[in-house]
């Protein structure tokens, strides 16, 4: 019975032997993923804001813009591969206390390396027509590299390249700084009274619209979860000459303090989560594992003595 025990322990030892070494690396790739239940509201705030105000039909310059933004999984949708979030953004004035713009989006991406996938019915301003490629921008690879990633530019409806800038640190969190550089690319065009657009002799004009930006994420690369972000955008409306007829946004807009707080704790969750996969249960797992294989190897030895005894008392065979 003795050498029974021994073995079996010494096999348990041998099995968590091999399970802290996969732990960090096959098995946490396997459990530790990117939420499919998630629900997160971020606020941006950027003063002296320059727009064209829909709601007031005029140019509105000095304006503080704040950009509530709001993501919620759709747990029913996502599988244990792929997360499928939704989207809505919201732009107040809040100088002037008017509404500016909304939009919508809805992504369906991998859990790990946050790459996009084309299923699920994702669409960006309900154009599910719209094939939606590279990182999703809601998260980085879980171990992001300090590389250029391409991310979705939903002004665009393209994937731009993230330029790696370098590091910095948040609340004592080391973060990847990636810049998203925009010059003056066409993105799509708007039809407007001509009237707005210095053309007061048609009643509509469309004209192509064209955007410049220089978009910045601060990344934690260990779990992918961004903690700050500051966009510096401008669009315009311009005619075939080039000439500006109408700016639609000029402005710089970036994370709140409370946002990046909130975005801070929440990743905190996912660090202890990596440690705990990738540093605390290995070396319980190695340590508990060699104890019990050493032990189990000499539960499973037979004393010296006892080996003896075992052939004197093996009967003689009769002649």
């Amino acid at each position: 019975m003795r050498r029974v025990i021994g073995l079996v322990l010494a096999g348990l030892g041998a099995f968590l032997i091999v399970a802290a070494l996969l732990l960090p690396t096959y098995i946490a790739g396997q459990l530790v993923k990117f939420p499919i239940n998630t629900y997160v509201v971020t606020t941006l705030l950027g003063p002296n804001v320059s727009y064209f105000s829909p709601s007031m039909v005029r140019p509105v310059s000095g304006a503080t813009m704040r950009i509530t933004d709001t993501v919620k999984g759709d747990g029913a949708a996502s599988t244990s591969s792929t997360a499928v979030w939704n989207e809505f953004t919201y732009l107040y004035d809040v100088t002037n206390a008017k509404v500016f713009q909304y939009s919508s989006r809805r992504a369906a991406f991998d859990r790990r390396t946050s790459q996009l996938v084309d299923c699920c019915g994702a669409h960006v301003g309900g154009n599910t027509s719209i094939h939606q490629t590279g990182l999703s921008g809601y998260v980085w690879p879980i171990g992001t590299k300090p590389q250029a990633y391409d991310v979705f530019d939903t002004t665009l409806n393209r994937p731009m390249p993230y330029a790696y800038a370098g590091m910095s640190a948040i609340q004592g969190i080391t973060v990847y700084r990636f810049v998203e550089r925009v010059s003056h690319s066409r993105a799509g065009s708007q039809t407007l009274p001509g009237s707005l657009v210095g053309s007061p002799g048609q009643a509509s004009v469309t004209l192509p619209e064209y955007y410049t930006a220089t978009n910045t994420d601060y990344v934690d690369p260990q779990t992918g979860a961004i903690l700050d972000v500051t966009e510096t955008q401008k669009l315009t409306l311009e005619d075939a000459t080039g000439v500006q007829r109408l700016l639609l946004f000029n402005g710089t807009v970036a994370m709140t303090p409370q946002s990046v707080q909130a975005a801070v704790n929440l990743d905190q969750s996912g660090r202890n989560k990596l440690i705990a996969f990738k540093v605390v249960l290995p070396i319980v797992a190695g340590v508990v594992g060699l104890v019990a294989l050493v032990g189990g190897i000499l539960l499973a030895r037979r004393p010296a003595g006892q080996h003896r005894r075992d052939e004197a008392a093996e009967p003689v065979p009769a002649v």
